[in-house]
């Protein structure tokens, strides 16, 4: 007579156990997998954007930049001197470190939205909009310490006897008074708007003479 246990083919319980985890663990590993890969292009697309949007050809692509103050830096020492150093738009508009250069992206979608609103884009709105667009670079540098200025401008590595006499008193009491660049150099780059120096003055009452550290 046969044996009627040879022909059972379920599972036993261990077999069925094992048979499950297997299963939970192939699909967490492909999830995570994938996770990883979208993780990879994503950082790897959102970097690319970012540095895209870094140059300056990127920065003066609007009409409102290449025709108004990009201009005005080409006649400076910022954009042609003796050293053959240019210090383009994001050199001293946006923070090099991954963290702060993110925030401020994130701060320009305004601008980008303000590009398609028209807001600035003929230069009777840009000369009228202009004291109040300065002063927000003016609030931001001061409020960082002029952070990017000071990735080439450094107090402490100056030679001083390399200076001119009143270049140099003035560095040294800068560096004695903890003052920050753009407390003496908010017309470094650009041209001053009209009433400058009243809004300046406005903007030290409400920050300080000197940076918020």
């Amino acid at each position: 007579m046969a044996d009627n246990n040879n022909n059972d083919t379920r599972p036993v319980p261990g077999e069925r156990k094992a048979g499950l985890w297997a299963w939970v663990w192939g699909l967490a590993s492909g999830t995570a997998g994938l996770a990883f890969v979208l993780g990879i292009l994503f950082w790897g697309g959102f970097n690319t954007a970012m540095e895209a949007t870094n140059t300056e050809t990127f920065c003066i692509s609007c009409h409102e930049m290449e025709k108004n103050v990009y201009r005005e830096y080409q006649q400076t020492i910022h954009y042609t001197n003796r050293t053959g150093v240019r210090a383009v738009c994001t050199d001293c508009h946006v923070p090099k470190d991954w963290y702060h250069k993110t925030i401020r992206k994130i701060q320009a979608s305004n601008e980008l939205f303000h590009h398609f609103l028209g807001t600035i884009d003929t230069r009777e709105k840009f000369v009228d909009k202009r004291i109040e667009l300065a002063k927000n670079v003016w609030r931001t540098m001061k409020s960082t310490d002029s952070r990017e200025c000071r990735n080439c401008h450094n107090l402490q590595h100056m030679d001083f006897s390399a200076q001119e006499k009143r270049s140099a008193e003035k560095h040294q009491l800068s560096l004695k008074q903890g003052s920050t660049c753009m407390d003496c150099h908010h017309g470094i780059a650009h041209k001053l708007p009209a009433g400058s120096e009243d809004a300046f003055d406005e903007l030290e009452r409400e920050l300080g003479p000197t940076a918020k550290r």
